[in-house]
């Protein structure tokens, strides 16, 4: 059987392009209010507000609002942005490897995630200059792995599903993927994702 041609390169962002690590932001956070940091991470998921911020059905402001109610936390909005974007810990593949990537396929960014670290992300990296599109569980309403995300990076491709080629770091969200048809790997190290490109005949740089 021939080997397919992918057209389409999609990668998740955080933990395969950008590390990221939440308890920075509990640490962060308990420098602002009176709660200590396992109480800080109860709090935020009694409240279910993060999922509605990652998939967009509340805004920003309102948000940080109604969590600041929740942990009691002194800050105003844009103290709530630095400490709510302090998880960010470093890229952990190149942008001369994403360039090379973006010269000779689409590339086409999915991911779980909100403005208020999307902001934070197109501020301080340089790598989302690489991407042809994105597809944001805030801005198309659904989260992995909700079919309805992936179908919308399908689309976004332009492209047959088995001629894209997904790297994420979550084994249930590489799942749902191959379910819609994509050829999806789990992430570990950039070696690995660099092998595994290479087994099916995408060379990491030109």
């Amino acid at each position: 059987m021939a080997q397919t041609t992918h057209k389409t390169l999609i990668f998740d962002m955080g933990k395969v392009l950008i590390a990221f690590d939440f308890q920075l932001g509990y640490q962060a956070i308990a420098r602002f209010c009176p709660h200590p940091e396992a109480e800080i991470r109860r709090r935020i998921k009694a409240t279910g507000l993060v999922e509605l911020l990652e998939k967009g059905l509340i805004e920003p402001r309102d948000f940080v609002r109604r969590l600041s109610e929740a942990l009691d936390l002194q800050l105003d909005y844009e103290g709530f942005r630095r400490v709510w974007g302090s998880i960010f810990t470093g890229q952990l593949i190149p942008d001369r490897v994403l360039e090379s990537l973006a010269a000779r396929y689409r590339l086409l960014l999915l991911s779980n995630t909100n403005l208020i670290h999307f902001e934070t992300i197109r501020e301080n990296y340089t790598l989302l200059r690489h991407f042809h599109d994105l597809v944001l569980s805030y801005e198309v309403h659904a989260m992995k792995p909700e079919p309805e995300i992936y179908l919308a990076a399908i689309e976004r491709a332009g492209c047959r599903p088995e001629e894209c080629f997904y790297a994420d770091d979550i084994g249930e969200f590489v799942a749902a993927a191959q379910r819609e048809g994509i050829d999806a790997v789990q992430f570990e190290s950039p070696e690995q994702l660099e092998q595994d490109m290479k087994a099916r005949g995408i060379l990491w740089q030109a």
